[in-house]
């Protein structure tokens, strides 16, 4: 089928065997769904809600929100120790309003330390599947045997743009580089660092840093790798995981006679190429010119490898919208829902443990709608209004 006739035709399946039992599990299809399990797997299923009674808990509320769980959260995930006993007895002494209020202090108070900021600290970790470290290639502090690029810049960024009330799209838009202070950490924005080598106006963020073209570009003409792990780190969606599938017409048009016109490989490239076009001018390792922009790139290194490939556009698509370049690209993620949604489940996923539920949709959706709304886009803000959620305090 193709993807219209498949999109038409799922709504009426679903409907079709929505009261039916597909995995013998006791649980209807159609509540599985809702609910968050697999209708197709017997061992996946929906769990009792809890079995609650006021004052069946002589330490915390089971039931609901309670101020001292989420104070020892907020302890051991921002500051990265439990409250002492003489903590816990002058936080249990203030009132309830008090209390809250306490919680919003203590986060600030503990986002400014070296657990939160820090090298290797927790927004660093965060950082890790975004950049994708090999120590062997890194150059700079740390530096590995074959040093190519330095990615502790990438990690600057990054935690900039999460910290203090800043942008977070920027760690996509930003045409500036950041500078690390240690002892203690701090980041700071600056125009220009000698290790990072594309031009200003060519930049976007994190998705044109020198490690980013070295790893991910590399000696490929068709930087689909690139295009897929920004897709993947900062929207939060996996092409090899049919996730963020926008077929474009007369996609893939296959200018590097790779064979992704196959009919295995096309239902992902028309997506997944035209996702990468935009990086067509930005080299990997290219001697001289490793790690830059360069008009006329595949012209000059790549003009043999097949006879169209010279054909290769700089404009794009990104969410089945066309965009003229990498810049573009980077403005229409960033600011797209998937950006926010991916940001959130990030932390929601440090910070409460686990994927937000089927149970958690509505506190998870509100807080990511209001982190790119109310909170413009500030990871400080959307911190405050998460650990108020059920999700985060309740035990």
């Amino acid at each position: 089928m193709s993807d219209g006739d498949f999109a038409m035709a799922l709504p009426a399946a679903l409907r079709a065997v929505e009261a039916e039992d597909a995995d013998g599990d006791g649980v209807p299809n159609v509540e599985e769904l809702l609910r968050g399990t697999w209708p197709a797997d017997p061992v996946s299923v929906p769990k009792a809600p809890r079995d609650c009674a006021s004052g069946s808990n002589p330490v915390y509320d089971v039931c609901r929100y309670d101020p001292r769980f989420a104070y020892r959260r907020v302890l051991l995930d921002f500051c990265g120790k439990s409250p002492t006993y003489a903590e816990l007895q002058a936080f249990t002494a203030r009132t309830e309003e008090g209390q809250r209020e306490f919680l919003s202090v203590e986060l600030d108070r503990c986002t400014e330390g070296e657990f939160w900021r820090g090298k290797d600290g927790q927004l660093w970790k965060l950082a890790h599947p975004k950049i994708r470290p090999v120590g062997s290639i890194k150059s700079g502090e740390d530096a590995g045997p074959i040093p190519l690029a330095d990615y502790y810049d990438d990690y600057a960024l990054y935690a900039y743009t999460q910290l203090d009330g800043h942008d977070a799209r920027e760690v996509m838009t930003a045409r500036y580089h950041v500078r690390r202070q240690t002892e203690p950490t701090r980041y700071t924005a600056t125009p220009s660092l000698p290790s990072q080598f594309v031009e200003e106006a060519r930049r976007a963020g994190n998705l044109t840093s020198r490690w980013s073209l070295i790893s991910f570009v590399m000696f490929t003409a068709l930087p689909r790798n690139a295009a897929s792990q920004s897709y993947r780190a900062y929207l939060g969606l996996d092409i090899a995981m049919q996730e963020g599938l926008y077929s474009i017409p007369g996609e893939p048009r296959d200018y590097d006679a790779k064979g992704v016109q196959a009919p295995a490989c096309a239902a992902c490239h028309a997506t997944l190429d035209p996702l990468s076009y935009p990086f067509r001018n930005y080299n990997g390792i290219a001697g001289l010119s490793s790690a830059r922009y360069e008009t006329g790139r595949i012209e000059r290194y790549f003009a043999a490898e097949a006879p169209t490939i010279t054909q290769i556009p700089e404009t794009g698509y990104l969410l089945g919208q066309p965009v003229r370049d990498l810049q573009e690209w980077a403005q229409v993620g960033a600011n797209s829902d998937a950006f926010a949604i991916a940001a959130v489940t990030d932390y929601w996923k440090l910070l409460v443990g686990h994927a937000p539920t089927a149970e958690e949709q509505t506190e998870f959706v509100a807080v990511w709608q209001r982190f790119k709304g109310t909170h413009g886009y500030s990871v400080q803000r959307m911190l405050h209004d998460l650990i108020r959620t059920e999700a985060y305090g309740a035990p």
